[in-house]
């Protein structure tokens, strides 16, 4: 019981659970407690199970979603006339003042360690034997699986606030921080470890689970990101990666940019390696479209929830003007232009555009406030007709074709050959009607971004701010052209070294240090072990 009471102290603590009470004492409402509970071999599946159930959270405008892309330049979610301002928690993301008590920061940090700690909950249950097996083979795949998901945890943990605890144990003191460097190393030695215990089924009974392939990918992205995290370059590391996925065989990119974004029917398709499934009834989380799309929308997509107000979430002018006008992946991602319902009758405003044509425009004043109907807004993941506010559609976490952009970019930062070829594989779907625009070169991806970065006021650029040429600057630009609303953006500007160098729209740098998160005021509280991040108050 003792040991009991002090795991749950640490979960507390590092998920920042701690009320004014303090008070331990169990009130047991049944005979049956999480001590006197036996497990049985049936219960070692839906155990294993709940390692998945903080990627939920993934897409909330409350917590990682924002912090990965709204942080970054591609989209703003801006107040308006139906409000959207909640205190101004969105435009300090926007501007990089965000501090220690900003929801964002403390709803990460609580979903990443609840999701690592449950795994170390669980890894001590299959060990101890208290959650038996079915035989010895499942043992050691399932330890691998919850290991390569709490790995997975621990990467979000050391990407976003650095230094922080690492605790892989269900006994310990108040935890103090531990070096960057030091989770980064354990991360990739567990992935390494596991990996040749995971299983390599594509799809089936491991759809949105943690395979050999998906632990790949993981490895990948933390070795693509390695000096960042350890100041040391992994380029090569990344890049055997990619090509075990690659070599594997047993992805393909999609005939259709829309098609791993659909609906129905994902379960199966070739290109997605690992995502967090969702459904309307028994999966929820996926409310993408409630905080980007306007409520009149309801009657064009005939879904039963009414989007909140006008929607915030958009896409930013600057972004919008760097695609190819003749790359689908434009209106396959974006919703814009003049707006019909089911039947076809044009949409009216009805805020400040009041019975006006409801037309989207691409053109973003500010992050400070825009009109109902100013931004492209998101139109990449389906939302099927009769969605409640949960939609139905699958959120990927890695895709094959994020693996060929990143084995394009270990390419160019190598010297090596290559890096067009992949790339122009990932581009020719965008480009069906005009294929020749599809190829793209080595040489032309070392090229710099056709972002016009910059700061706006009143939609124009009032002072360039820094317009140092980007290395691998058009690479940037595939990147987000393919993988923008996946949360990846902010990562990639980190690695590309611009996250705290360039301003857009409404956004100035605000110092390197931001390239993290502070720790959040709660967890700093209740753990005098723990310091604050560097420069934060």
């Amino acid at each position: 019981m003792k040991r009991y009471i002090k795991s749950i102290i640490i979960v507390l603590v590092l998920s920042g659970m701690f009320n004014c009470s303090n008070d331990l004492d169990e009130v047991v409402y049944s005979k049956v407690t999480q001590q006197s509970y036996k497990y049985t071999t049936d219960d070692f599946g839906p155990v294993i199970a709940n390692i998945y159930r903080y990627l939920r959270h993934f897409p909330d405008h409350w917590g990682y979603f924002t912090a990965q892309e709204i942080t970054a330049d591609c989209i703003v979610l801006a107040p308006n006339a139906s409000g959207w301002d909640d205190g101004g928690v969105y435009r300090r993301m926007h501007y990089h003042t965000w501090n220690s008590q900003q929801d964002h920061v403390k709803n990460m940090w609580n979903q990443f360690y609840r999701g690592a700690l449950i795994c170390n909950n669980i890894i001590h249950q299959i060990e101890s034997e208290a959650l038996p097996s079915p035989s010895s083979q499942e043992k050691e795949a399932g330890l691998a699986e919850v290991r390569a998901m709490r790995a997975f945890y621990y990467w979000l943990i050391l990407d976003n606030y650095g230094d922080a605890p690492l605790v892989t144990g269900i006994e310990t003191d108040l935890p103090a921080k531990t070096p960057r460097k030091e989770i980064f190393d354990f991360v990739v030695k567990e992935l390494n470890e596991v990996i040749p215990m995971l299983s390599e089924e594509v799809g089936g009974n491991y759809y949105g689970r943690m395979t050999k392939w998906a632990a790949k990918a993981t490895l990948a992205n933390i070795y693509l990101n390695g000096e960042v995290y350890s100041g040391q370059v992994y380029w090569n590391e990344c890049l055997a990666q990619c090509n075990d996925i690659i070599n594997s065989q047993k992805f393909i990119l999609s005939p259709n940019f829309k098609d791993p974004f659909r609906a129905t029917g994902v379960e199966t398709n070739k290109e997605v390696i690992f995502t967090i499934p969702f459904d309307r009834d028994f999966g929820g989380g996926n409310y993408i479209h409630m905080f980007s799309w306007h409520g009149e929308l309801k009657k064009k997509f005939v879904i039963e929830a009414t989007p909140w107000g006008s929607g915030a979430a958009m896409g930013l002018t600057q972004f919008i003007n760097t695609y190819d006008v003749d790359d689908s992946r434009l209106t396959d991602t974006w919703l814009m232009g003049p707006q019909y319902d089911a039947n076809g009758e044009q949409l009216k405003g009805t805020y400040d555009k009041q019975g006006e044509p409801f037309v989207y425009t691409k053109e973003v004043p500010s992050a400070s406030y825009t009109s109902e109907m100013e931004g492209y807004r998101m139109n990449k993941f389906e939302v099927a007709e009769g969605s409640t506010h949960n939609s139905t559609t699958d959120i990927p976490v890695f895709r094959y074709t994020h693996v060929l952009l990143m084995k394009a970019e270990c390419l160019l930062r190598t010297n090596q050959a290559g890096a067009g070829e992949l790339v122009t594989q990932v581009r020719q779907r965008a480009f069906k009607d005009n294929p020749t625009k599809a190829t793209v070169t080595d040489e032309q991806l070392k090229q710099n971004s056709a972002y016009q970065y910059g700061y706006v006021e009143n939609y124009q650029i009032v002072d360039p701010g820094n317009q140092d040429p980007i290395q691998f600057g058009r690479l940037l630009d595939e990147y987000a052209w393919e993988l923008v609303w996946e949360m990846h953006r902010r990562r990639d500007l980190i690695r590309f070294g611009i996250y705290t160098k360039k301003s857009w729209l409404s956004h100035k740098p605000q110092g390197d240090y931001r390239t993290v998160f502070p720790i959040p005021d709660g967890i700093i509280n209740a753990n005098p072990n723990l310091e604050q991040n560097p420069n934060y108050k």
